[in-house]
C-alpha cells in the first residue's frame, strides 16, 4: 500500500509511476484522490464540531458548579452532538472506500527502473551458459516426459481436468529430488530459515501480500459450508511467508530476515493459452520453492542482488544456461518496486523461459501488513520485503528434461 503521505503531498509522482507502468489504474488514483479531499473536508468538519462540542460542555460545567442553568445552551449542545454523531457517521462510512482504493493502487517502480511498456523493452542484465545448438528438431518437454514414462497428462486430465500434471515413478523421484536440492541449497548455503505454511489462507493475508484485490479472478477459493468464512488456496508460499510478521514491530537488530518454503501453489491462470497450456508450464497446481527476505530500507536494493544471486544458483548446479533480465515498468508485477526475472534455456521453443522472478517491494507489502522495525534511536519504520523463486519445480523439471 502507498503512503498516504506520498498520495497527498506528491500526486505527480505516483501518476508519473502509474504512467509508467502503462496507465491502467489511474482511474483508480484520480478516484483515490478526489475521495481523499472529501474525506479531509469531512475530517476538519468533526474536529471543528469537536471542539464547539468541548466549549459548549465546558461552559455547561462552570453553570451547573455555579448552581445556575441556561436551557438554550442546553438545547444548543444537544443539537450540537446529534450533528456531530452525524458528521462521524459520514466520515467513518468513508475509511472503507478509502481503504479499498488504497489497496487497488499498484506499487511505484523505483527511480532505477528502465521505462518501458512491454517485455520488449527489458534490459538484460547477464546470460550464464551456452544455449546447446542442436543438429535437429528437439521434442518439448512434454514429449520427452511422456516417452520416458515419467509424466502421464492423459491421467491427469482423467482425475482432475485440463492443466493438471501426473508424475510418475522417476518422474516423481525427479521432482522430489530438485525440491531437496533447492531447499538444501537455500537453507545449508544460504542460511535461510525453513517453514512449510498452510496451504489455506485468509482474504486478510492475500490482502496484506498484494495478492488481494488485484487477482481474486486467478484464486482458488473454498468454503467449509455456506456460512463459513472463504478462504483462498495459496498463489504463491510468498503469502503466507510475508504475513508471518503481520502487525509486528522487529528489533533493528534481526534484519536481515530469510526464509525459505516449498509448496504446491494453485492458480487459474486464466488468460493463458498456446504453447504456455502444454506440459509442466502454466498448470492449475505446481511446487514451488519460495524466498523472502526482510530488509531494512537502506539495504533493501543490495538485498534484491543477494536474493537474485542466491536463485541462480540452483540453476548454475543443474548447469542449465539462464538469463538475467531487469523488467521495464510496464512488465512488473503489482507489488513490486524493482523485478530481475531469470530465464532458462528452452532447446524445444529456441527461446528464454521465465523460471523466477526476484522483487523488492520496498514497503509497499509492510504497509498493508503493519510490519515495521523499531530502529536503534527508537524511531519506528516499515520494513522493506523482497520476494523470489528459488526456484520453479516444474519449469526447472522442464528444463532438465529439454536440456539433457
Amino acid at each position: 500500500m502507498l503512503d498516504i503521505k506520498i498520495l497527498r503531498e506528491n500526486p505527480d509522482r505516483v501518476r508519473r509511476g502509474i504512467i509508467n507502468r502503462g496507465g491502467r489504474y489511474l482511474p483508480v488514483l484520480e478516484e483515490a484522490l478526489s475521495l481523499d479531499s472529501v474525506y479531509r473536508a469531512a475530517l476538519k468538519e468533526v474536529e471543528a464540531l469537536r471542539g464547539k462540542r468541548n466549549e459548549a460542555a465546558k461552559k455547561i460545567g462552570a453553570l451547573r458548579a455555579s448552581g445556575t442553568g441556561d436551557a438554550a445552551l442546553l438545547k444548543e449542545a444537544e443539537a450540537l452532538k446529534e450533528l456531530l454523531r452525524q458528521k462521524e457517521k459520514e466520515l467513518s462510512d468513508l475509511e472503507p472506500k478509502m481503504k479499498a482504493l488504497a489497496v487497488s493502487l499498484p506499487n511505484i517502480p523505483d527511480e532505477s527502473v528502465v521505462i518501458g511498456q512491454t517485455a520488449r523493452e527489458n534490459k538484460t542484465v547477464r546470460v550464464w551458459g551456452e544455449p546447446k545448438t542442436l543438429g535437429f528438431k528437439p521434442k518439448d518437454h512434454q514429449e520427452i516426459g511422456e516417452g520416458l514414462g515419467l509424466l502421464d497428462f492423459e491421467r491427469a486430465r482423467k482425475l482432475s481436468g485440463s492443466r493438471f500434471a501426473l508424475l510418475c515413478g522417476r518422474g516423481a523421484k525427479l521432482e522430489r529430488a530438485l525440491i531437496t536440492l533447492m531447499l538444501d541449497i537455500h537453507v545449508k548455503e544460504n542460511g535461510y530459515k525453513e517453514f512449510w505454511p498452510p496451504y489455506l489462507v485468509t482474504d486478510e493475508t492475500l490482502v496484506a501480500s498484494g495478492h488481494l484485490p488485484k487477482s481474486r479472478e486467478d484464486m482458488y477459493r473454498i468454503s467449509r459450508n455456506d456460512t463459513g468464512p472463504e478462504q483462498f488456496l495459496i498463489p504463491t508460499a510468498e503469502a503466507p511467508l510475508v504475513n508471518l510478521h503481520r502487525d509486528e514491530i522487529l528489533e533493528e537488530a534481526v534484519f536481515p530476515l530469510a526464509y525459505v518454503a516449498f509448496t504446491s501453489c494453485f492458480r487459474s491462470e486464466a488468460g493463458s493459452y498456446g504453447k504456455d497450456i502444454r506440459g509442466l508450464i502454466r498448470n492449475h497446481q505446481f511446487n514451488k520453492v519460495e524466498l523472502v527476505r526482510f530488509s531494512l530500507a537502506e539495504q533493501s536494493m543490495g538485498e534484491l542482488e543477494v536474493l537474485t544471486r542466491q536463485a541462480c544458483m540452483v540453476l548454475e548446479r543443474l548447469n542449465l544456461p539462464y538469463r538475467v533480465i531487469e523488467l521495464c515498468t510496464g512488465d512488473m508485477g503489482f507489488a513490486s518496486a524493482k523485478t530481475f526475472d531469470l530465464e532458462v534455456w528452452m532447446p524445444s521453443e529456441n527461446s528464454w523461459r521465465e523460471i523466477s522472478s526476484c522483487s523488492n517491494c520496498g514497503d509497499f507489502q509492510a504497509r498493508r501488513a503493519g510490519i515495521r522495525v523499531k530502529r536503534v534511536n527508537g524511531k519506528k519504520d516499515f520494513v522493506h520485503t523482497l520476494n523470489g523463486s528459488g526456484v520453479a519445480v516444474g519449469r526447472t523439471f522442464a528444463a532438465i528434461l529439454e536440456n539433457y
